[in-house]
């Protein structure tokens, strides 16, 4: 399968029906998906998203892209990441969720600095945004690590688990990304992060 971006230790690429089952393993555990709207999944929930998420990468005006993410040294799926063009003019939004098996490892980070390379790189956006729980102190740090700056919270922005929960915001632009990775050598690169 074709790795559309890669680091010294992961490497993304398209999701595959396969995927589904060791998606399924972190969709269904409990802390995985504490401050997602979804989970945990049955597994007809995680086939369906993965029916859609290869549909949607099938689509001629392609707003979603869903990747897997694998660790190179045992080709093992160990998450997914996503993002999605809310604005054709160059805005989108992006998620990720690692197994909690490799959380504390980095590759969190790594996964998301790929996609932001794919972002800005190859989708040619402007601006990426990313929501986040005020008490997901994990993925906050994530994305401040990545270079993200929180930009404010959206109160009650998301009905979680039975309850409205608010949401850090969390942005950065092309130039950001040119500025943070450019002088590092990065950009253009192989070597992320």
């Amino acid at each position: 399968m074709k790795k559309l971006e890669e680091s010294e230790r992961i490497y993304l690429r398209e999701i595959v029906l396969n995927d589904w089952s060791f998606l399924h393993t972190f969709a269904t555990d409990e802390e995985a998906c504490k401050f997602q709207p979804w989970g945990p999944n049955t597994e007809d929930d995680s086939r369906f998203f993965v029916n859609q998420a290869i549909r949607d990468g099938e689509q001629r005006h392609r707003s979603r892209f869903v990747f897997a993410v694998v660790e190179k040294e045992d080709e093992t799926v160990i998450g997914n990441v996503e993002m999605n063009i809310i604005d054709w003019d160059g805005v989108g939004e992006i998620g990720f969720i690692i197994h909690p098996s490799y959380w504390g490892k980095g590759l969190g980070t790594e996964a998301l600095c790929l996609l932001l390379k794919h972002s800005f790189e190859k989708c040619e956006l402007h601006r990426v945004c990313a929501k986040c729980n005020p008490e997901n102190y994990a993925s906050i740090k994530v994305l401040e690590r990545v270079g993200m700056v929180k930009e404010g919270t959206l109160r009650q922005d998301m009905y979680v688990k039975g309850r409205w929960c608010d949401n850090n915001v969390f942005g950065m632009l092309k130039e950001e990304w040119m500025s943070r990775y450019e002088s590092a050598g990065l950009v253009h690169s192989q070597k992320l992060c």
